[in-house]
């Protein structure tokens, strides 16, 4: 028994060349994403260019202490985020996601900007992907010119997202699996080198906690400087919800995926900076540098004693990269067909193939990550901080704008008295939001302690908080323009493109409760 319905009674008609009219809708994009795939695709946006480079920085600029205290907070908070996500992308699984929640369950110039901004924020992340590229290149030579990967693998990309969603599954499923299995490598191996077997033949214990600056370094804001570099780290986690609208069976499988979430925030993120930062010096030569920065996960695997380790994960973390810039596409294409839905942008923007694919939302999206080629003129490590932070600000907005999504869904969904149609309830309402939304603002407004001392720094001051006026001035645009009012919970539309628990088979739940049910949810967490 289904519960969907779409809204089908106003739409739009858009034709491709030569192809006939395509309808628009929020419920449109063909749902040919598996359980299996969006399982991966979760890990995949959690594990990525950030932990991988980022984390590099991270030690270098605040050290160890610091690195896994902040990536522990925000690990908290993108886990509360998830929740709030999770409850609302498996009433509603559309396209654009939070991004729409924001207009449908606040106010449309909330959505225009903060759709703007996400979509953004992705195509920044393309571009910063394809730059670390360049990065990770320079572990076996300077003489490959770095634009020729980037150009590459761009065109990689394209292809893997403008064929079939089927295609983008794929690839990113089994890039994904490669990185789970590599973590899990690198977490025994990091634990073998700290005990002894390593190039140095003598135990490391907790020594790199206590040398010069260590375990804080740079003060507070060195500390604070980490959580900006934490939330690009984390950043992709939450477009996963994005993927529910070409999700099978989304009021099932969006709360499977938001579950595991912790788990791989605990065992991916925490467990291997914690072995990072007990095996690498915060002072290594080369952790983090304007012209480059060397991988600390490529370090652990060379103090084991083999220049083939080291090639191997570095050459893993190129296909994470590779993952990460896919994922970054697909879900900036989704943001851009979204706006075209919406009429916050061109409607051509909405005009799908016959694959059910947002063919011109890719290629214009992709325009966008060009911005890698200009590391050739200003150095691909300058430019990789700067987008670094870029991305990490626009992250924390976005976890501010769900949080304040979900206070609202929530109270309009108990003032119409449908709690018990919600598929998943987000546990943690309503303190978890609130926390998340305060907690978040502080961040954004002090973790740009550093590019005011010992100097200021007008660049990585632009950085830090050039984000901020451009969302207000964006959002106040609209309003201004549109003439915008915030929705009243009582006429919240809470019946389009929905998917309730009516639609979960009630075997399906007892079959999980049991040890098989309980072992396959284990398997299908792996892999």
């Amino acid at each position: 028994m289904s519960a969907l319905k779409s809204s089908s009674p106003e739409l739009e008609h858009h034709g491709g060349v030569g192809a006939a009219a395509v309808a628009v809708v929020a419920d449109r994009l063909a749902r040919k994403l598996t359980a299996r795939q969006v399982q991966m695709i979760a890990i995949g946006g959690t594990i990525g260019t950030g932990l991988f480079l980022g984390t590099g920085k991270s030690l270098a600029t605040g050290g160890p202490a610091s690195t896994l205290i902040a990536y522990a907070i925000v690990g908290v908070i993108i886990f509360i985020t998830m929740l709030c996500l999770g409850e609302m992308a498996a009433f509603v699984p559309i396209a654009g996601s939070f991004c729409t929640f924001a207009g449908r369950f606040v106010d449309d110039a909330f959505s225009f900007a903060l759709t703007w901004n996400y979509w953004f924020n992705d195509a920044v992340s393309t571009a910063s992907d394809l730059v670390a590229l360049q990065l990770v290149l320079q572990y076996w030579t300077d003489h490959f010119p770095g634009w020729a990967i980037s150009l590459i693998f761009w065109v990689a990309i394209i292809l893997a997202n403008i064929i079939t969603v089927r295609a983008y599954g794929e690839v990113e499923y089994w890039l994904s699996l490669l990185k789970v299995i590599t973590i899990i490598i690198f977490i025994i191996l990091g634990v073998v080198v700290n005990c002894g077997a390593n190039t140095m033949h003598h135990y490391i214990g907790g020594h790199n906690w206590h040398i010069g600056d260590a375990p804080f370094v740079g003060g507070i804001g060195g500390f604070a400087s980490v959580f900006v570099t934490a939330s690009f780290a984390y950043g992709g986690t939450e477009s996963i919800a994005i993927t529910a609208g070409e999700t099978k069976n989304p009021a099932k499988t969006m709360p499977r995926v938001v579950k595991n979430v912790f788990w791989r925030i605990l065992l991916f993120y925490l467990l291997s900076i914690l072995i990072i930062g007990l095996n690498v010096p915060y002072n290594y030569p080369g952790l983090s540098t304007k012209s480059s920065a060397t991988s600390p996960f490529t370090i652990v695997f060379q103090m084991a004693g083999s220049n083939v380790a080291g090639s191997f994960i570095n050459a893993v973390i190129m296909t994470s990269v590779l993952s990460a810039g896919n994922h970054a596409l697909f879900a900036g294409t989704r943001l851009l067909y979204t706006l075209g839905v919406n009429r916050h942008a061109p409607p051509f923007f909405a005009t799908l193939n016959r694959q059910g694919v947002p063919w011109i939302a890719v290629l214009a999206t992709s325009a966008i990550s060009g911005l890698c080629f200009g590391a050739s003129y200003i150095g691909a490590g300058q430019l990789w901080s700067w987008l670094q932070n870029i991305v990490g600000v626009s992250n924390q907005l976005s976890w501010i704008a769900i949080g304040i999504a979900s206070l609202r869904f929530r109270s309009a969904i108990k003032l119409q008295g449908k709690e018990h149609l919600l598929p998943f309830k987000n546990w943690t309402y309503p303190y978890g939001p609130w926390f998340s939304i305060l907690l978040n603002s502080f961040l954004v407004l002090v973790q740009g302690w550093s590019c005011f001392s010992p100097t200021f720094s007008a660049v990585d001051f632009v950085s830090y908080y050039i984000e901020l006026p451009i969302m207000l001035v964006m959002y106040l645009a609209w309003k201004f323009i549109k003439r915008t009012k915030v929705v009243k919970l009582a006429e919240m539309d809470l019946e389009t493109d929905t998917h309730t628990a009516d639609e979960i088979d009630p075997r399906d739940l007892a079959e999980e409760k049991t040890w098989k049910g309980r072992a396959m949810t284990i398997l299908r967490w792996i892999a």
